[in-house]
């Protein structure tokens, strides 16, 4: 436990492209450059590993948790298992937690919860080749919001690995054959996916207004966030809580061992790696790992699974790298150095 939360110390105290001077300043004192787990590469790529590890939870919870329970469960397991770290850090943070106490609440609410009820529902519509996707859609979204409210200009070359990026994401969705695109049609499923992408583009984006806190009370509070309005989403559109309770005896014991690796890896790791390589790269870049979770996700079900690998598979995840290798070098290559 003391090597995780050092692993979040270290972090809290980088530098971030929304600091302002003093923050800055401040933070020049405490980084740890040389910690390879803090580099914003490795955080991302872990972040989308942890999410392609959910997917694979979720192929298995089946018949195993009812999704709406799992999502309740899992973020207040993930709140208590956070807390007891978090406390003196709230303590010192009350403050400014109280000051930014609604958009915390909002980042859980939307970026935790409903994205995952909503991706949850959308499956009951719709196929598993349009969520694939339409997630890819969360970089896309990232791009032209940061364009449109806060004029931030994606080069030339981002908009090339974006595409690249996506077409891998396409031929991962469509087994090789992206003549299928041809085949879909658009229903209530495909809205519910596109408007979770853009929720959770939406959190990307706000990130730079979060409180200035420790990373642990930002996890605290936004988990706690994200459970309260899972059990709001259970009492208004699940069937109410007591229908929630009564399944509660039919969870086998392999939902609730999903239920932890949920909350601990997919929900915590992840969540404070990608709010960490947000913070350090901006969220145009950061965004475009989010395309690395069905290539994870893809390895997944051939190691845990069984699935057999096709061609397209290693085609796929080398246009995801490459697409995310080219948007760095560009977005790079004018920065000055870390």
């Amino acid at each position: 436990m003391r090597s995780y939360e050092m692993l979040i110390t270290h972090g809290l105290y980088t530098k971030s492209a929304f600091m302002t001077k003093p923050q800055i300043a401040a933070s020049t004192t405490r980084e740890s450059p040389k910690n390879p787990l803090t580099h914003p590469y490795v955080l991302l790529v872990i972040a989308p590993l942890m999410w392609g590890g959910n997917t694979i939870a979720g192929k298995l919870a089946v018949g195993n948790i009812e999704p709406t329970t799992q999502t309740i469960i899992r973020f207040t397991l993930a709140f208590v298992l956070v807390l007891p770290l978090a406390w003196p850090h709230i303590r010192r943070d009350w403050p400014r937690i109280r000051a930014g106490f609604w958009w915390l609440m909002l980042y859980g609410a939307l970026g935790f919860s409903a994205f995952n009820v909503l991706m949850f529902e959308a499956q009951k519509y719709t196929t598993s080749i349009n969520v694939s996707i339409e997630q890819a859609a969360i970089p896309v979204l990232v791009m032209a919001a940061n364009f449109m409210f806060f004029g931030v200009r994606a080069r030339p070359l981002q908009i090339v690995g974006v595409g690249l990026t996506i077409w891998g994401i396409v031929l991962v969705a469509t087994h090789g054959d992206p003549r299928r695109i041809l085949e879909l049609t658009v229903n209530i499923g495909d809205i519910l996916v596109v408007l979770a992408a853009a929720l959770y583009a939406f959190y990307s984006l706000t990130l730079k207004y979060r409180p200035d806190i420790h990373w642990l009370s930002f996890l605290a509070v936004t988990f706690f966030g994200a459970a309260i309005s899972a059990i709001l989403y259970q009492a208004t559109f699940g069937g109410g809580i007591n229908a929630m309770l009564s399944g509660l005896p039919l969870v086998t014991p392999t939902g609730w061992g999903i239920v932890v690796f949920a909350a601990i890896f997919p929900s915590i790791v992840s969540q404070l790696c990608y709010a960490m390589g947000v913070s350090r790269i901006g969220p145009n870049r950061a965004s475009l790992f989010i395309n690395l979770v069905p290539v994870f996700g893809t390895v997944g079900s051939i190691v845990i699974i069984g699935e057999t690998p096709q061609l397209f598979h290693f085609t796929a995840a080398g246009f995801v790298i490459a697409g995310i290798f080219l948007a760095e070098w560009s977005a790079r290559r004018k920065e000055p150095a870390d």
